[in-house]
């Protein structure tokens, strides 16, 4: 969830060194053992991942009480443990703002070589993230943003527009091929009043939009597997036909994909968001209603961890010109179909 409450990018290659940034849920994202262990992020081509100088990474992110949230943890982690110069150094994970506050602070307090926050709200946490920046320590924004560029170094997250606009053309053109007109589009949303909810449901319908198509309801379902259900229920009842669904979360979606099958309806198309193992094996498995998943990794906490890295050792991104790291590094949001979903199942996350 992104901002920016959720979900999802991929990344290829390690951020050490060669960073070549595609996307894959989204706050809000392992192919042996995926539930248990995050994958291990590729090592970079080049000399950047040789141990250098020792530095401390302190990490503070929300409670994991969602999927796509206790993935981040995992992959941060993951990342750390896969160099020697490296002492990483979380802080409980939280949802009540002032106990995350103060756990950024005593990570201030012991002088960390860099922080990687993912706020539970950057608006509430932009004070102790310039409280750090001006104790000298880097701040590593995941995901939610900080209003204040002062307030952190580097930027790293998803595309929430581009979750949508991937959705609406995945949508418009499944719909176009089969030569359905005025067709009925039902949009199930995380939580309305969030701005990346609103960047989402605005990229899905500028996408529509240039197929000719419109959303015909839309309703928010607090990214929670039971009002997922409760508002898919609730769309089947009033919709007796669709044409196309799309849910913003996996997470959820697994309430929202349980109403349709209690309802026993398959005349539609489904799209998800964020690219959990679910939602994956669902679309392999070529008999769901679930045809695609927008991506919105939480391999964006692995890249974060090595960005911190990288800046605290002084290094850069070798694959690029500039001598410092990037200000702001936005993950792009790919479509998972039947097709390609293989080369995803080792970066899906447990819902």
């Amino acid at each position: 969830m992104s901002d920016n409450v959720a979900r999802r990018g991929f990344l290829v290659g390690g951020l050490g060194g060669a960073a070549l940034l595609v996307s894959g849920c989204t706050s809000n994202e392992p192919a042996a053992a995926p539930s248990s262990a995050a994958p291990a992020p590729a090592p970079a081509a080049s000399g950047n991942d040789q141990p250098g100088t020792k530095v401390v990474i302190g990490f503070s992110a929300p409670a994991a009480d969602h999927g796509w949230i206790a993935a981040i943890a995992k992959n941060a982690e993951a990342a750390a443990k896969q160099y020697s110069d490296v002492e990483f150094k979380p802080v409980e994970p939280t949802n009540d703002i002032n106990q995350q506050i103060s756990a950024v602070e005593s990570l201030i307090a012991a002088k960390v070589n860099a922080l990687v926050i993912l706020p539970n709200d950057g608006q509430q946490l932009n004070q102790v993230a310039l409280q750090a920046t001006a104790a000298g320590i880097p701040v590593i924004n995941l995901d939610r943003v900080f209003p204040d560029k002062l307030a952190y170094r580097t930027w790293i997250g998803g595309d929430n527009y581009g979750m949508g606009v991937a959705a609406g053309h995945f949508i418009g053109k499944q719909l176009k091929d089969k030569g359905v007109t005025n067709p009925v589009i039902v949009e199930i949303q995380g939580i309305a009043t969030l701005p990346l909810t609103q960047d989402r449901s605005k990229g899905f319908a500028d996408a529509l939009k240039t197929y000719n198509f419109s959303v015909t309801a839309k309703q928010d379902a607090k990214f929670t597997v039971e009002t997922g259900n409760q508002v898919a229920t609730s769309l089947l009842q009033a919709h007796k036909k669709i044409d196309a669904l799309w849910n913003h979360d996996d997470d959820q979606g697994v309430g929202v994909l349980a109403a349709i099958k209690e309802a026993n309806r398959n005349e539609f198309i489904m799209v998800g968001g964020a690219g959990s193992l679910n939602a994956m094996k669902e679309i392999q498995s070529g008999t769901s209603v679930l045809k695609a998943t927008v991506t919105y990794s939480p391999t964006m906490a692995s890249s974060a961890i090595k960005l911190a890295r990288l800046i605290a050792q002084e290094k850069r991104m070798s694959d690029l010109v500039e001598n410092s790291v990037p200000q702001s590094i936005t993950l792009a949001s790919e479509t998972i179909t039947k097709e390609n979903v293989e080369k995803y199942l080792a970066l899906g996350f447990e819902s």
